[in-house]
């Protein structure tokens, strides 16, 4: 069984979601499926098809939750000592040809949210940067050009 690389907080996310699904939303389900019912025949009734399609989505999700859950290496970047990039870490880096600074977080697949600067550490981005120290320059070779990025800093927080 391979494990999920997770911060706290993107184990707490999971956590969170499946607490709502299984409290709110699979309830919900159940009454609308109940009220559909109550309208007779079910073979040409949306409502009822609708809400027993939503039902298998939501165990299909609550499922997922479940397993992603089980099997979570959750890892508190705040603990990691070293100086080399690595999973938790904060990165900045500046974008040698482009002249501009960066900073991203490099957390698992799961919790990758480009717009907030969190990269999968198996993103080609982060990739390039694991294992590197401040000072040290990233390459990356990206369709549109090979982008270069020179580690300015390194946190675990």
């Amino acid at each position: 069984m391979q494990r999920i690389p997770l911060t706290p907080a993107g184990y707490q996310k999971l956590q969170e979601e499946l607490e709502r699904l299984v409290k709110v939303d699979r309830p919900k389900n159940i009454q609308a499926i109940a009220e559909a019912r109550a309208h007779g025949d079910l073979s040409e009734n949306a409502e009822y098809h609708a809400a027993k399609e939503q039902q298998s989505f939501l165990e299909g999700r609550i499922n997922e939750l479940k397993a992603k859950i089980a099997m979570a290496d959750v890892i508190d970047p705040s603990k990691i000592r070293q100086s080399k990039v690595a999973f938790g870490a904060k990165v900045k880096v500046f974008d040698i040809e482009g002249d501009e600074e960066y900073v991203f977080y490099l957390v698992g697949t799961e919790e990758a949210d480009v717009k907030q600067g969190k990269i999968s550490l198996t993103s080609p981005v982060g990739k390039a940067l694991i294992g590197k120290e401040v000072g040290d320059t990233a390459i990356i070779k990206a369709p549109a050009r090979t982008i270069e990025y020179e580690i300015l800093e390194i946190a675990f927080e």
